[in-house]
């Protein structure tokens, strides 16, 4: 009879029912054009956060699709390094009335290359991907020390990735975390003749950088739910610095829970 019992406390406790985590996420990787390579250490990472901070993470599967009744049971979604067009018109209105009941969206760096015609996301994220120079080192700076996970940061911090840069704010109010100095990188990028969404269409494209504020990293409240992103992601590696798991890790307690000691 102990044994059964032994059995059966450590089957609830895999199963998460003694565990007393603090939420629940979804995790989604779902792409519709180009496929990192860092959505698999991504998702490694995140689940080993999960571990660490007592949070549930449900990866979704294709097959499964997004219905309200389904996101209510999670706090927050997160979108890693997703691409183009994932969500139908039935899973696009779900999601809507889901951020809408109060709950929380983090997107990471390819999340701002998704959905570019569902008007409705590109404000829940803020600013959407217009081009990237290649991978390079650059300095970050840190502009809120008060906003989760990012406590600890230094002012300034060396940093390698693919810098996003990104087009018109699509929503007032978002709030600058984390900005990249592009004295720091070379800013300057042509593609000539880019397939650039779902309809085909081949475009040429030209950065030159965002000038003196070019945003990394956000946060903000929308349409009665959080939502946080950051442009950091592209490089597998980083996945396992702690410096970056850290500020990943604070944008989903934030969009998670909005504990507003942390906003003051």
């Amino acid at each position: 009879m102990k044994i059964c019992r032994w059995v059966l406390f450590a089957l609830m406790l895999s199963t998460g029912l003694l565990r007393g985590q603090q939420f629940k996420a979804l995790l989604i990787t779902e792409t519709d054009g180009f496929n990192h390579e860092s959505i698999m250490d991504g998702t490694r990472a995140i689940k080993k956060l999960g571990e660490k901070h007592f949070f549930d993470v449900e990866i979704q599967q294709e097959a499964n699709p997004i219905t309200l009744d389904r996101l209510k049971k999670f706090d927050v979604v997160i979108f890693l390094n997703t691409t183009g067009d994932i969500f139908n018109a039935e899973e696009q209105e779900a999601f809507e009335k889901y951020i809408g009941s109060g709950k929380g969206y983090v997107g990471i760096h390819a999340a701002a290359d998704t959905e570019y015609d569902w008007d409705w996301y590109t404000k829940l994220v803020g600013r959407m991907f217009h081009i990237h120079p290649t991978k390079q080192t650059a300095l970050l700076k840190i502009k809120e020390h008060k906003f989760p996970g990012l406590e600890h940061f230094p002012d300034t911090l060396l940093w390698t990735d693919e810098w996003y840069e990104f087009g018109p704010d699509k929503i007032n109010g978002l709030l600058t975390l984390i900005t990249v100095d592009e004295a720091s990188y070379d800013a300057e990028v042509v593609w000539k003749n880019r397939d650039m969404g779902s309809n085909g269409n081949m475009v040429d494209r030209v950065g030159h950088g965002m000038g003196e504020v070019h945003p990394i990293s956000w946060y903000h409240e929308y349409e009665g739910g959080r939502a946080f992103y950051t442009a950091l992601g592209h490089i597998g590696l980083n996945f396992k610095n702690q410096w970056f798991l850290d500020h990943l890790y604070g944008g989903i307690f934030y969009a998670a829970k909005a504990n507003p000691y942390y906003l003051k």
